[in-house]
């Protein structure tokens, strides 16, 4: 059987089609979730730059290849009430969900800290706020081994925070720490969530896994050709991402999404486990 590249085309566009209305049901298990963690990375629709965006639980990922890398973006799959936890990088336009709580990856942070520390050797203030921020995640890694009681992380968090408050009172004379002290300070209440709430993660490792593949296909194909293009990208992308974060068989997903008489919402996917 021969098959020419129109075809795969057509063939695709017709299998998000009918998969429509379950890309439209993640998007909404992705909006009432509890914890949601989004991230973005450039992508090329007809060769123009816009962006691909990953809103990650622990049991859903969906895709929204957009034009912006703003808020407006964000809110249109989230909404602009959200009222979960948003676990995300450092990046402002996440901030403009009120509604919401906020907890701020601390992988970016400590990197960030030790990319200061090797650029200025003498200076202890980078490591000092590294340090503190490693002490969070290790009582994280305690409380949930059973090695500390709840008293105990709350005595231990309580040091660490006023410890980081007297950081950042003194960043000292590098423009690099007095920068790094200002977005610390804003991000405040957003960076040690995690350790009042167990089910909130430290990081926003969840949307960093669901854009590799994402990463992946952009250097193969170069993103794509046409808005309908990405649209079909976003769709099909979500639901196989989906079904193999549930364990679930992407392909017979789709099969029986192709064998409806009408496009339907997925029985596999239409709730979360």
């Amino acid at each position: 059987m021969s098959v020419r590249p129109s075809g795969i085309t057509h063939a695709r566009h017709r299998a998000a089609r009918q998969a429509a209305p379950t890309y439209h049901a993640l998007r909404a298990q992705v909006r009432g979730s509890p914890v949601v963690s989004p991230d973005e990375t450039s992508w090329k629709v007809a060769g123009q730059l816009w962006w691909l965006w990953a809103f990650a639980t622990a049991t859903t990922v969906v895709y929204a290849i957009q034009a912006g890398r703003g808020f407006a973006e964000a809110a249109a799959v989230l909404g602009t009430d959200f009222t979960g936890v948003v676990v995300r990088d450092g990046w402002a336009p996440y901030r403009q969900f009120e509604q919401a709580g906020h907890q701020t990856c601390l992988a970016h942070l400590i990197r960030r800290c030790r990319e200061i520390a090797e650029a200025h050797r003498r200076a202890a203030w980078p490591r000092q706020v590294q340090a503190v921020l490693q002490a969070a995640l290790d009582i994280r890694d305690r409380v949930t081994a059973g090695e500390i009681s709840a008293h105990g992380a709350a005595v231990a968090r309580g040091h660490l925070i006023a410890r980081l408050l007297d950081l950042l009172d003194a960043p000292g004379g590098l423009a690099d720490c007095h920068r790094l002290a200002a977005h610390l300070t804003i991000e405040l209440p957003a960076l040690f969530g995690f350790l009042f709430e167990p089910t909130i993660d430290a990081t926003n490792w969840r949307a960093e896994q669901a854009l590799r593949p994402a990463v992946v296909n952009r250097k193969v194909s170069g993103g794509n050709r046409s808005s309908r293009g990405a649209e079909t990208q976003q769709v099909l992308s979500s639901v196989v991402q989906t079904a193999r974060l549930r364990d679930l068989d992407p392909c017979g997903a789709l099969v029986d999404l192709l064998r409806a008489r009408e496009p339907i919402v997925s029985p596999a996917l239409a709730t979360v486990n």
